[in-house]
This record gives C-alpha cells, structure tokens and sequence, in this order.
C-alpha cells in the first residue's frame, strides 16, 4: 500500500512532460527577453515549445494503473489524475496556444514581445492543467496560472491599437496603456481577484466540511453522509447542508465570472472593447477552457467522475441536489444564452458584439451541463452532454479565434478595425478576408457544414433526449422544462444570426469607406494570416468530419 502512495504522490510526474516544457520556454522567454528585443525570434521559440509539448502528449498513452487498488489509491491521493478529461483539455490547450500565438505575434511591442509570449505559454499551462487537477487547491493553482499571465498580457499590449506601426501609441514601447485600455485591465483585475477569493472562500468551507480537498474524497465525505438517513430527512440529519451548498454556489460563481455567465458576464464589453483586438481574443478562449474544465471537475464531488465518458455516471452525492442542480443549471443557460444575444443585437463596436457573443456562447455550453445527468437513462441518446459541452468547445474555440483573427489581420495597417462600419464594402477590397470572415460568421450562426452547426445540434439534441418517467410527475415536468429549453435556444440561435448578419451584408452589400482600397499598402502579417487559415481548417473540418473529435471526446 505504501508503494502504491509513493507513485501516486510521484507517478503523474513524467506524464508533465509537455507542461515542463511549455514552462522551461517560459523561463528562458522571460529571461531572454531582457538580452534581446526580436518579436520573429521570441515568437518561433513559444511556437517550438507547443509543437514539442504536443509531440510528446501525443507519444505519451494514457497511465495504467495495474491493479484496482492502485488506481484508488492515485484517485485519492494524486493531485492530477491523467484520464481521457485530461487528454482532451490538454490538446485543446495546446492547439488553441498555437493559434494565439500566431494571433499574437505582433500584439505587444519589439520590447516585450518575450514577455507577452511567455505569459501565454503559462497559460496554456494553467488550461490543460484545469483540465488534470484532482484536488481544490491544484485546480485554484492551475486557474490562476491562467489569470495572472492575463494581467500582464492586458498591459504588455499596446492600448487600443494593435498595429506595429503605432507602438508608440497607446503609451509607447514599454507598452503603457492608454485611457480605455488602462480602464480595461483595472476592472479585469480587480474583478478577477474577487472571483478568485470567493473559488478560494467556497473550497475552504468544502475542505472544512469534508476534511479533505481531494476531489473524490469529497465526493465519498458527502455520499458517506447523505446515507445517514433518508433524503428527505437529509435536514434533519446533517445542520451543515445548508453549509455545502453555500460552498458549492461560491465556488461555481468564481467560476462564473471566468465563464462569463449571468450575472457574471457584465464586466466582459467594456474589457474586450477596451483592450486589443489580441487580448480581447485571449479573453474569449483562455477562462473559458479552463472554466469549463474546472466546472466538470468541481462537480465531481457532487456527480464523480474519471473521466468524461464517466461523468456524471454515479450516484449522486448529495441526493437534493440531484433535483435541483439541473434546473439551476437551466436558468443559468437560459438567461445567459438570452442577455448575451439580445444585447448583441444592440452593438456597433465589433469587440463589443463578440463580447456579447461570448456570452451567449456560454449559455449554449451550459445546456450540456445541464442535461447531462438526467441523460443518464437514456441509452439512445446521441451524445453525452459533458462530451457535446468539450465538442462546442472546441468549436467555439475555432470560429471565435478565428472572427477575432481577422480583425486583427484587418487592422495591421494602422486602421483598426473596431466597428462594423469598418468592414463596410471588404469584399471588394479584400475578398479573400471577406470570405473567410463570412465563414467563421456562418459557423457562429450554426449553418450546416460548419463546427459551430454541429455543435449546437449536439447541445440542442441533448435536451431534446432527456428521459421522462410516466410514474413520476416531476420527471414529466422536468422533459418538458428541458424541451422548453432546447426551443429558446434556438429561438436565440435566430436572435444571435441576425447581428453576426449584419456584418456579413456590411461587408457585401456596401461600399467601401472613402480612400479604402484594394491597393493600400500594408504591413506583412504572415502569423496572423496563418492563424486566420488555421482557424478556418479547423472550422470547416470540424464541421465537415465531426467524427474523429466526437471519438475524441
């Protein structure tokens, strides 16, 4: 049994392979940096550091434990646990921290560029880490390996330009922060500091109730107790119910605040229109991985699970919160879904509007949540609603990436493109960023042949395969709730085409803002355009062969 502890403690340390190495290029990015100011060289280095990292989480399969004792051991006593959730989050993050570091080649100043590259390699390494924690405080550690870098990034960016050509402005090449971004990077911090206190708070009233931080630990602690009597005695029998639940509802709102839910989501406008079109696009794909990744984990001790196949799948351990964790799940996506794509419709600032989007993209993803558990009776269903949530993901990531990607494409000549004004008649003077525009537009719509279609037919099919049972009354009520559910998404799937349509007609069925045109000469932005076109593979692929990531998670 000893020896079993000892790897457990130790074993999971050759499997951080790709995150030592993510985080060794961080190191030397950080320090090299202060000898050498070169975006092209600093830039090459993190894309060699995630190449590397994916080829050995690649290489590298899945532990195996031997034994059944073995494998309970390292489940209550490793603090990340490698299975299927694991892998998944950690290609995710690695994917996505090629393309942002394509995105972000040209994001800060010469001086910093090193600086700002670095930070987002320890993100990466907080996302996949997200996605491995086994116990509150790595999982606290590894959202906050990915919120800090975010403080530096807001300030190492270059105000509300984004163009190579005016590092000057905007607070010069130190990267100094003008009026509105200065105002961004205050409120995102401050804000994110609060929601990191009350994740903290929430866990440590977890860790007093159970004696443990260990994630199944926890899940075993609350299960052993609600065995103490029946569920509607559970009152009764344990005063500290209350407690649980308090701790429960404190660390999903910290989560919140990074998933950009309702009434979480407020400060999101002001800080992508504040910010670069760059940090604003980190913004929209770094918390909500991780916050994702860390909601699936955290309600583990409530709904435990290995793996994402397994999620969900056991008894629950607090047999009240099996009735009503699924409706609150469900008002939360309903009315995010519906705040974010009603007050798109009232956006003229292109930040603004994806802000909005992100929002409800949040809802959509929330759905999956919450149907997940009432799926579990239902064996024909299409698709798991955890693995549909990590399928959106990944189309989400892709098609928002990729929006963004344009714009910052678009706005390398020293004319940023910040309003939808901006892309007025771009398909006569850039078709081809017209088109792709179109696309990563179309997919966020949901039209067939893209990811973001498949990911809301994923979403949407779930709720529409929750089971009922004809001898329970509430079972009836919650089907219909859930059909209900899957009816408003759509109807705001309508609502959200028609601001992303906007766009696409601005951009073909206007002209052109005087002195734009086709001839401009602008600067050579190949990463970026390399992240636009990755972003498009991916969005297309996704949507065309969805099968190799559905098999994926």
């Amino acid at each position: 049994m000893n020896g079993d502890l000892f790897r457990a403690l130790t074993g999971f340390v050759p499997y951080l392979v790709p995150e030592m190495i993510l985080g060794a290029a961080a190191c030397v990015l950080f320090l090299g940096g202060t000898l050498r100011a070169n975006r092209h060289l600093w830039g090459s280095v993190a894309l060699a550091a995630l190449f590397a990292a994916g080829l050995v989480l690649m290489l590298r399969p899945l532990p195996h434990y031997g034994t059944l004792q073995a494998a309970q051991t390292v489940r209550y006593a490793a603090p990340v646990v490698f299975d299927s959730l694991a892998l998944l989050l950690r290609a995710f993050s690695i994917v996505g921290g090629i393309i942002l570091v394509l995105f972000c080649w040209n994001a800060a100043p010469e001086k910093r560029a090193a600086d700002y590259h670095a930070c987002l390699l320890l993100m990466v390494v907080g996302m996949g880490l997200s996605g491995a924690a086994n116990e509150l405080v790595t999982l606290f550690l590894a959202l906050e390996l990915t919120s800090i870098p975010t403080y530096l990034i807001l300030y190492l960016g270059k105000g509300r330009s984004s163009s190579p050509s005016s590092e000057t402005r905007g607070g010069g090449e130190d990267g100094g922060l003008d009026a509105p971004a200065q105002e961004a990077a205050m409120k995102y911090f401050f804000l994110s500091v609060f929601s990191s206190a009350l994740t903290l708070f929430g866990s440590s009233y977890l860790y007093g109730l159970a004696g443990t931080t260990n994630l199944p630990g926890l899940a075993e602690a609350f299960r052993r107790a609600s065995q103490a009597g029946a569920p509607e005695e559970w009152a009764a029998v344990s005063p500290l119910l209350g407690l649980s639940m308090a701790a429960l509802v404190m660390v999903v709102a910290g989560l919140g605040f990074r998933l950009t839910v309702f009434p979480f989501h407020f400060y999101a406008p002001d800080v992508y229109q504040g910010t670069t079109t760059a940090n604003a696009a980190v913004l929209a794909f770094v918390p909500k991985v991780a916050g994702f990744a860390a909601l699936v984990r955290v309600l583990g001790f409530v709904l435990p699970t290995l793996s994402p196949q397994e999620a969900f799948t056991a008894p629950l351990a607090l047999p009240i919160l099996s009735e009503h964790l699924p409706v609150l799940l469900w008002i939360m996506a309903a009315v995010t879904m519906t705040v974010g794509n009603v007050l798109g419709l009232l956006q003229d600032n292109l930040r603004r509007l994806l802000a909005y989007s992100s929002v409800a993209h949040a809802g959509y993803m929330l759905i999956g949540l919450a149907v997940a558990p009432r799926l579990l009776s239902a064996p024909d269903a299409l698709v798991d609603g955890v693995d549909a949530v990590f399928f959106y993901l990944a189309a989400y990531g892709a098609m928002t990436l990729g929006a963004f990607a344009v714009l910052e494409y678009l706005g390398t000549s020293g004319q940023p493109a910040e309003t939808i004004d901006d892309l007025a008649g771009l398909s006569r003077t850039r078709p081809g960023m017209a088109l792709l525009m179109v696309l990563f537009l179309f997919s966020l719509i949901g039209i067939p042949a893209t990811a973001g279609f498949m990911g809301k037919f994923l979403l949407f099919a779930g709720a529409l395969d929750v089971p009922a049972n004809i001898e329970v009354a509430a079972s009836l009520e919650q089907r219909k709730l859930f059909i209900a559910l899957a009816v408003l998404a759509a109807i705001n799937a309508a609502i959200g085409a028609w601001y992303y349509l906007r766009i696409a007609a601005g951009m073909y069925l206007r002209e052109p803002p005087p002195g734009i045109s086709a001839a401009v000469k602008r600067e050579r932005s190949w990463p970026v355009l390399a992240a636009v076109w990755l972003c498009a593979v991916l969005t297309l692929g996704i949507g065309v062969r969805p099968a190799p990531l559905l098999q994926a998670v």
